[in-house]
């Protein structure tokens, strides 16, 4: 009786008991593993030499010396732009009080001249004779010089037309000098509120 198997058509299934063995040596997965993790120690090794041998030519007083001179430099670059914030911010503040001092200032000039005309209005009774009148704008009128309101002195003063305006002449001999207010004038801090409306000889 011949062997079961002699003859066997090629893609037959062999027994159990039949081994194949593989075509060639094939490195196991643990031996390809182990390989690289040995390359990775010695790859290691060798950097850990390398920096070794690197810091090995300073010594411990050297590596502190220049750790305080980068420290030292950084500390003057720190407070250096300390102090230029802090004088940017010191000028900041400075303009910003200047801006909100100018704005209550326009505010208040703004406001006393909107009251020339309670004045003007006053002043127009009291040389009716309506003395009446007199209590309230003399009240008005102290509140604001209080305040930095001023009359300006106009009759009998040389014409200037800063403080002056001229709205009627009379011919005359010299410098220009005015003969009648028609209408006051104010200062408001020693800024011309309103120029005086003046009648000029000269």
């Amino acid at each position: 009786m011949g062997n079961e198997h002699e003859g066997a058509p090629d893609g037959a299934v062999p027994d159990d008991g039949d081994v194949i063995q593989p075509a060639g040596n094939q490195p196991a997965g643990d031996q390809v593993t182990d390989e690289a993790l040995a390359a990775l120690i010695d790859e290691q090794s060798a950097a850990d030499q390398a920096a070794g041998s690197d810091q090995a030519g300073l010594s411990p007083d050297q590596i502190s010396e220049e750790a305080v001179v980068a420290l030292i430099a950084e500390r003057d670059d720190f407070l250096d732009q300390l102090q230029r914030a802090k004088a940017e911010f010191a000028n900041a503040r400075r303009r910003s009080d200047e801006r909100a001092e100018m704005q209550r200032a326009q505010a208040a000039a703004s406001l006393v001249e909107r009251l020339l005309p309670v004045l003007d209005s006053c002043e127009a009774a009291l040389g009716q004779g309506i003395e009446e009148i007199r209590p309230v704008s003399d009240a008005l009128f102290e509140v604001l010089s209080s305040q930095g309101l001023e009359r300006v002195d106009a009759a009998g003063e040389p014409f200037d037309p800063e403080l002056h305006e001229a709205v009627l002449y009379e011919e005359g001999e010299g410098e220009q000098v005015v003969v009648e207010t028609l209408r006051t004038g104010y200062r408001w801090n020693d800024r011309v509120l309103r120029a005086a409306m003046v009648k000029v000889q000269g």
